[in-house]
């Protein structure tokens, strides 16, 4: 687009014809991505509210014609949406983005943690339990006994996953009131 800056009087060259193609069929690849997705993947991504039924809509479309018209409709929603938010989800979906590494460290430090109080006893819950203040002191010791007493027994790791599933969610609790989960890895000893 052509034009004049009010400001300085200057002639200004917008983005070219090419360009705004070019956008908008990034636009489009990234409503494709969004409509594979499966409904639990996409509900942790932070696509905006009013995206959600245009996407719902989409994946049900089952004609090559009305999906690839549904689609279209979904690109330009998408493109009055604000710009960061599409920058957001790209990063969400991305598997190096930011969000990808943090739940990764996450759940890595989680296997950490479920390994040392595995291996440290009651020290090593005492430990945790300090950094860890909110933590319930009887359900992670029954839970460590159980997943101690499968591992010795050859039997199913039921208990062992769910005290992974509880360390995780006591560090991404923690992790959301500090802001900062850096202090995690060195608090779990890892």
């Amino acid at each position: 687009m052509r034009g004049r800056d009010e400001d300085n009087g200057e002639t200004t060259h917008g983005s070219s014809r090419s360009e705004a193609r070019r956008a908008a069929l990034d636009v489009l690849a990234l409503g494709e991505r969004l409509a594979a997705l499966p409904p639990a993947r996409l509900a942790k991504l932070p696509v905006p509210e009013a995206l959600l039924p245009h996407i719902a809509e989409t994946r049900r479309m089952a004609s090559h014609g009305a999906r690839k018209r549904q689609l279209g409709f979904l690109a330009k929603q998408m493109r009055r949406e604000d710009p960061e938010a599409l920058d957001a989800i790209r990063d969400a979906l991305d598997a190096g983005g930011e969000a990808s590494r943090r739940e990764t460290a996450l759940l890595h430090r989680a296997e950490a943690a479920r390994t040392q109080l595995l291996e440290g006893g009651d020290e090593a819950l005492t430990a945790f339990l300090e950094t860890h203040p909110g933590a319930d002191f009887q359900r992670l010791r029954q839970l460590l006994r159980n997943a101690a007493e499968e591992q010795a027994r050859g039997k199913p790791p039921r208990a062992y996953r769910e005290l992974f599933r509880e360390l995780r969610g006591l560090l991404e609790e923690r992790e959301q009131g500090t802001g900062n989960g850096e202090q995690d890895v060195k608090a779990s000893g890892e």
